[in-house]
């Protein structure tokens, strides 16, 4: 087919995102049925895609009764954000509740556009007369945090079960331990100290035995807790090894952690109806990529396998604009330009489109559609961007009407506003230029 005839299809298929709220009603057709809407990002620092993600979040609680939003953040810090979105807090405002993200990058999840979205899940919490909608986290990055935690609730409850958790969880002691898993990955990949893989694992079993007989939010909590310490052990032993194992460990364990809130409110409720957020990598189906053809696998391809059409895997995808990334690893936040995107890419194919903003289905798919199941490039910006290097450091190849069900374009994106504004973040970006580097 034609590179016009192709666009021309695009366009027909396509609704535009004009800012009204009748933008996604293709959308909810296709999740009239869906227990899992899974909501990608292609960066991890862009307004628009923030936005465009709340707002079609919104709607599926409000019009479809979805009851629990999951998001690629530790445990801990969103359950105090769940906590304060149910008014069972001490913090006065979103902004405050966010404060347990102090871990780089902070951007991502303490920014305007996600503190508006959260005063809104309260406010809808305390007005709609149902069970509030959860608000969790399914990564893993936060093992002695979690342990933490876990130590407190049974301290709070059952100080004989939390001294069994103190002994269990000393093993995990040494120094560097503040700095996180790494060191203790480190130390038990040389041999320093034995794994404490046994250790999780017993707490973890004591604790699932006790919340199998009473259904409590904060015994939930404790429990996703221990579960997050017995995998971050595994997954930090694992970091000195293959890059592609770990990946695969951190993705089942997010998708194990969404089993879990989903059967909460199953119990709950009755049903679970899940929004899931996270970058585009997670969520979109790893079969489809050459990432997938690597070996790795993500939490689009585990739930699509097990829920089918139950599972509505959503990306989403900017052309140019700026960005709120760091240059490096740990770095401070910076409002970064990003360069159009590559010839060849799918970014480019939409631009080309000449719709700013739109929405575009991909499920059954007709032949007018066929070239978007073949590999094109694709651009995930995460927390870091490296524009020098953007063809090596940002693209990878992907068949982007297998990878979703669908893909919000958005095609000229902002910085996402970071609550802490670094000088280097608002200072003007520098120009880029294209590169094929």
């Amino acid at each position: 087919m034609a590179r016009a005839q192709l666009i021309d299809s695009i366009r027909e298929a396509a609704s535009l995102v004009g800012g009204t709220r009748r933008d996604y009603d293709p959308l909810l057709e296709l999740s009239a049925q869906a227990g899992f809407v899974l909501l990608g990002e292609a960066t991890h620092g862009s307004h628009e895609l923030y936005r465009e993600r709340s707002r079609i979040t919104q709607r599926l609680i409000a019009e479809q009764a979805f009851n629990g939003v999951v998001v690629e953040a530790d445990w801990p810090d969103a359950d105090r954000v769940n906590r304060w979105a149910q008014d069972r807090s001490d913090d006065g405002d979103a902004e405050e509740a966010l404060g347990g993200f102090r871990r780089f990058p902070t951007w991502m999840w303490r920014n305007a556009a996600v503190v508006e979205f959260l005063s809104w899940l309260r406010a809808r919490n305390e007005s709609s007369g149902r069970a509030p909608v959860l608000f969790h986290g399914m990564d893993l990055y936060s093992l002695y945090a979690s342990m933490d935690a876990v130590v407190k609730y049974l301290a709070r409850h059952d100080p004989e079960a939390a001294a069994r958790a103190r002994a269990r969880y000393a093993c995990f002691e040494m120094p560097g331990h503040e700095d996180g898993g790494q060191a203790y990955g480190h130390a038990a990949h040389l041999g320093t100290i034995e794994p404490c893989e046994e250790q999780a694992v017993q707490q973890l079993l004591e604790l699932q035995r006790r919340a199998s007989r009473e259904l409590d939010p904060e015994l939930f909590s404790a429990e996703q807790n221990a579960r997050l310490a017995r995998n971050a052990e595994v997954y930090y032993r694992a970091m000195f090894g293959s890059r592609i194992s770990t990946w695969n460990l951190r993705d089942r364990h997010m998708v194990e952690t969404l089993e879990a809130v989903a059967a909460f409110l199953q119990r709950r409720d009755g049903y679970s109806r899940i929004a899931v957020w996270a970058h585009n990598s997670h969520l979109g189906d790893a079969r489809a990529t050459a990432m997938g053809e690597e070996g790795e696998l993500n939490v689009g391809q585990l739930v699509r396998e097990k829920h089918g059409d139950a599972a509505l895997l959503v990306g989403f995808t900017t052309y140019e604009g700026t960005v709120t990334a760091a240059d490096d690893w740990g770095g401070s936040p910076q409002r970064m330009t990003v360069r159009p995107a590559l010839p060849g890419s799918v970014e480019e194919l939409f631009h080309e489109v000449v719709l700013p903003r739109f929405f575009l289905p991909l499920r059954g798919a007709g032949e007018a559609l066929g070239e978007l199941r073949e590999a094109m490039l694709e651009r995930a910006i995460g927390v870091v961007y490296r524009p020098t290097t953007e063809r090596y450091s940002h693209y990878f190849e992907a068949r982007l009407a297998s990878q979703f069900d669908a893909v919000v374009h958005i095609d000229r994106t902002r910085a996402v506003e970071p609550l802490e504004r670094s000088q280097l973040w608002t200072a003007e970006p520098p120009e880029t230029y294209p590169s094929a580097l």
